[in-house]
């Protein structure tokens, strides 16, 4: 990032992936269609790590939303705002698939995006969640089956009735303040057809 706040190299294809992931989700697209409808950008062209970034997220939503689940009990991806889950998404996405970036580049990359994207709480949100997942890529575990197994638990105790919840609401308090996050991103589209948040214009 510049010192005017501007992104450049691999954090502006950062930036352009977010981007592209935002407008897929808010108009109901895949993210080719996004490209093949011509996406709105901040700034261009489209870095093609930018567009592998988008895609490669959209293949691997399923694994991605899994972690994503297990590690923010108290807030659930579906009631997240649309830039903090595409955040981690692309955040998480780089840690596991994208070897030549480094686990702590991926995770500061994202908290600087969060700085310009999301909320006042989002930085400090992101960087929870990621944490926990860097903690088990550098013990050697596997976040997806890890977090298939622990939402495959919290089912089980929640149909036999055992208040799994409440203990990880309060565990998951000091990490990301997830339970305070009450205010949603607001997303409307300019008078010139970009795709604005309360945050930032994606």
């Amino acid at each position: 990032m510049l010192k005017d706040g501007s992104f450049v190299g691999r954090s502006l294809a950062r930036s352009q992936a977010l981007q592209l992931l935002f407008q897929a989700e808010l108009r109901d697209r895949s993210v080719e269609d996004v490209l093949t409808q011509g996406p709105c950008l901040e700034k261009g062209p489209l870095d093609d790590f930018g567009r592998e970034l988008a895609l490669g997220v959209e293949n691997s939503l399923r694994e991605l939303d899994t972690i994503i689940s297990a590690r923010s009990a108290a807030w659930p991806v579906e009631r997240m705002p649309l830039v903090d889950r595409n955040l981690l998404r692309i955040a998480i996405y780089e840690m596991l698939y994208v070897k030549e970036v480094d686990i702590a580049v991926a995770i500061d990359e994202c908290v600087e995006l969060a700085k310009a994207y999301g909320t006042d709480e989002t930085p400090r949100f992101v960087n929870g969640i990621l944490g926990r997942v860097a903690d088990q890529l550098e013990a050697g575990e596997d976040p997806v089956e890890l977090s298939r197994a622990e939402l495959t638990l919290r089912k089980a105790s929640s149909a036999s009735g055992f208040g799994w919840e409440s203990e990880a609401a309060g565990n998951e308090a000091g990490d990301a303040d997830a339970l305070d996050r009450q205010t949603a991103v607001e997303v409307f589209e300019g008078a010139d057809g970009d795709v604005v948040t309360s945050g930032g214009e994606l």
